[in-house]
């Protein structure tokens, strides 16, 4: 079946490029001009990507980010920012939103084209109300251990706090401060420095599988594993 992107751009014209072009590569798509079209469009047909431009004529495309991620079965949606800013605050609130990628205007469409391409092929974790998998990566939750190629795992608690968050957000940016607030707390032993430090004990003792966890330079890291 045909992947479905539902394209929101307050410019037409571009709108219309980008219709164009990603129907000629095989995609469905459909194109709205606000961001009250692109939530109503959300419930009419939820699509497997969202291309969102921020900067929209009624609601700002980082409320309707927000709108998408409070629902849990927008989960699966992956979503792409278009900003003409270029500022590292949007692109990291972004992020904290629950965006999975941006790129920053004027941009050509071969680059537009194979971000799309990228996000679709990766996979989100499978998981049930005990056990999260994705790869040969198993988490039980219940039983609070981590299985790689049917090994286990040994980790501290924080470590595998980590990993499991990082693992459910497949694919998403996490910034250091998103995951002191998440895991740590902020308390006033911690800096930014506390991440990287379980980052890269996590990397080691995961091995070859490590490499999924992503450094994302000025702002945090990404566990980025494809099918």
């Amino acid at each position: 079946m045909n992947k479905h992107i539902l394209i929101v751009e307050d410019e037409k014209d571009l709108l219309t490029t980008l219709e164009y072009n990603f129907q000629k590569e095989g995609y469905k798509t459909t194109g709205v001009t606000s961001g009250k079209e692109a939530i109503e469009a959300l419930h009419n047909k939820k699509p497997d990507l969202l291309i969102l431009d921020l900067m929209l004529p009624d609601i700002s495309g980082l409320d309707v980010c927000k709108e998408i991620r409070n629902k849990s079965n927008n989960e699966d949606i992956f979503i792409l920012m278009l900003t003409a800013k270029g500022e590292e605050v949007d692109r990291i609130v972004g992020f904290e939103l629950g965006a999975d990628d941006y790129l920053v205007k004027p941009f050509s469409l071969r680059e537009l084209s194979l971000r799309v391409s990228s996000l679709l092929k990766r996979s989100r974790p499978h998981s049930s109300n005990e056990k999260v998998t994705i790869g040969e990566l198993e988490i039980d939750i219940a039983a609070h251990r981590i299985m790689l190629t049917n090994k286990e795992i040994s980790l501290t608690k924080k470590e595998f706090e980590l990993i499991m968050h990082l693992v459910q957000r497949n694919g998403r940016v996490q910034t250091r401060e998103y995951l002191l607030s998440q895991i740590w707390g902020y308390t006033s032993d911690v800096t930014s420095r506390t991440v990287d430090t379980h980052i890269k004990r996590l990397r080691s003792k995961l091995g070859l599988f490590g490499k999924n966890i992503e450094t994302v330079r000025s702002v945090g890291y990404r566990f980025n594993h494809k099918d």
